[in-house]
C-alpha cells in the first residue's frame, strides 16, 4: 500500500486553472494533488542575441521555489545572488521540454519567458511545471493568433510530464514527497501526444533497477500523461 493509499497506477488529483493572473498573456495554476505551480508565460518582441535577424523566436523557462514552498522556509535565491545547480537544471529541462513542439520560424521574432514558481511543494514540481508551462505556452500563443500577429499555430502538440519511482519494490506513478524521498529509484519522463518522449531521467537512488523496471516505468508515465493531456485540453477550452 502506497502512503496516499493510492493504487501503483494511479496519479493524484490534477488540477489546472487558466488564466490564474490578469496581466500575463497566459498563466495557470496547476496542482499534482498538494503540489502547486503558479505559470505564467510572457511574450517579449525580442529574442535573444544569437537569434537576431533571423527571423525565429524563441522559448525559455525561469523556474524558483518561494521561501515556504516546503516545511521549512527556505531563503530565496536572490538573497543569494545566484541560482542552485537544481534550480538551473530544472529551468533548462522546461524550455528543451517545450521547443520540440513549437515551430520557432512560426513563431516570429518574438521570446516567450514561462516562469514557474512552486508555491506548494509535495513531490513532483519540475513535471507539473512542464505541464502547466505548456497549457501557459498556448494561451499565450492562442492569444497572438486571435490579435493576428502570427497566422501558422506553431505548436503542434501537447506536452506532459509525470514522475515515475519504485517505492518498496513496486513501480508507482507520480511519487509524492513520502514516497520520493524514499524510493529505490525515481524517474522524470516528458512526453508528447504522439507517444515520443522528450526527455526521460531516471536515477537509482537507494538500489539499482533493469531494463524491465525501466520499461515498467515508462508505461506508467503514458497512463499518467494520458490523464494530464486531458486535463490540459479542458483547461484550454474552459
Amino acid at each position: 500500500m502506497r502512503p496516499s493509499g493510492r493504487a501503483p497506477d494511479q496519479m493524484r488529483a490534477i488540477t489546472i486553472e487558466p488564466n490564474f493572473t490578469r496581466h500575463a498573456e497566459g498563466s495557470v495554476l496547476i496542482g499534482f494533488g498538494d503540489t502547486k505551480v503558479l505559470v505564467t508565460a510572457s511574450i517579449e518582441e525580442r529574442v535573444p542575441p544569437f537569434l537576431r535577424g533571423k527571423g525565429q523566436g524563441w522559448v525559455t523557462a525561469e523556474y524558483g521555489m518561494l521561501p515556504r514552498a516546503t516545511h521549512t522556509r527556505s531563503n530565496r535565491e536572490a538573497a543569494k545572488g545566484k541560482q542552485s545547480g537544481r534550480t538551473q537544471e530544472i529551468q533548462r529541462l522546461i524550455g528543451r521540454s517545450l521547443r520540440p513542439v513549437t515551430d520557432m520560424t512560426a513563431l516570429g521574432e518574438r521570446q516567450i519567458v514561462l516562469d514557474c514558481d512552486v508555491i506548494q511543494a509535495d513531490g513532483g514540481t519540475r513535471t507539473a511545471s512542464i505541464s502547466g508551462a505548456w497549457v501557459a505556452l498556448r494561451l499565450a500563443v492562442n492569444g497572438l493568433m486571435q490579435a493576428g500577429k502570427i497566422e501558422k499555430d506553431p505548436i503542434s502538440q501537447k506536452v506532459a510530464a509525470v514522475s515515475c519511482g519504485i517505492f518498496q519494490g513496486n513501480p508507482v506513478l507520480d511519487l509524492d514527497y513520502d514516497e520520493d524521498s524514499n524510493a529505490d529509484a525515481d524517474a522524470n519522463f516528458v512526453l508528447l501526444e504522439n507517444g515520443h518522449i522528450a526527455e526521460a531521467q531516471a536515477t537509482a537512488e537507494h538500489a539499482t533497477y533493469d531494463e524491465e523496471a525501466l520499461l515498467r516505468l515508462l508505461r506508467l508515465a503514458r497512463i499518467g500523461c494520458t490523464d494530464i493531456f486531458a486535463a490540459q485540453e479542458r483547461a484550454i477550452r474552459a
